[in-house]
């Protein structure tokens, strides 16, 4: 990535007290943290003051997390040929799928239900993947439980023991969409491949570091 690269839509020469991040030394400001805390209700319901400090603190740095991803995956998408998508302001309540929290963590979750530039990458990250024929037919073959018939389902048929050709779903039928979900779950870890490299070029400002960055002492680990 060339630092002298133009971004200005996607960022602003803030001063120092102002940002919340630089990325390759650009300041990302920090009234995008401040417009996504708007629409985002808090995770926690405290009472005691110090405790809603703390749950606001961190708060903060979660916010400051999806909107780090999303300036990262403007500059991905531009380096990539990728249409830039238009600067996010949020004017309504952020929602999160559940299962994408399961399964991405609520930084990430959130920051693709946020940021367009992110959807675009991952879509993208989605396509370049290539499933061979052996891996789709591996997995049907490992996991026949997934595809057993209707009728075998409600006659309680063990497909690892005892089920016949005729209690699983033809693998012709079903290929594709067993293709399709390999590619969606390779383009995830490529996704978070390149954040993990991303990131590194990322300076967080004091009050906006990572939830879970051990160097401040309120840290926590749930994503």
């Amino acid at each position: 990535m060339n630092p002298t690269t133009d971004h200005t839509a996607a960022h602003t020469h803030a001063g120092p007290r102002e940002h919340a991040a630089l990325v390759n030394g650009e300041a990302v400001d920090r009234g995008r943290v401040d417009a996504l805390l708007e629409v985002v209700p808090a995770r926690d319901r405290e009472t005691r003051p110090e405790s809603l400090a703390r749950a606001e603190r961190q708060r903060r740095r979660w916010a400051t997390q999806v909107v780090v991803i999303d300036e990262l995956a403007r500059r991905a998408c531009a380096d990539r040929g990728l249409t830039p998508p238009a600067e996010v302001t949020p004017t309504r309540l952020l929602t999160v799928a559940e299962t994408d929290v399961a399964d991405l963590g609520s930084i990430v979750a959130a920051a693709l239900a946020h940021s367009p530039a992110a959807r675009a990458l991952l879509a993208r990250l989605e396509r370049e993947q290539d499933v061979p024929g052996t891996a789709v037919r591996d997995y049907y073959e490992r996991n026949r439980d997934r595809f057993l018939t209707p009728d075998a389902l409600r006659r309680g048929a063990d497909p690892f023991g005892g089920a016949s050709a005729e209690d699983l779903l033809p693998y012709e039928g079903v290929r594709e969409d067993i293709a399709r979900e390999l590619r969606r779950a390779a383009g995830r870890r490529a996704f978070f491949d390149w954040l993990d490299q991303a990131r590194a070029a990322v300076v967080y400002a004091h009050g906006h570091e990572h939830p879970g960055d051990p160097s401040h002492p309120d840290h926590e680990h749930r994503h």
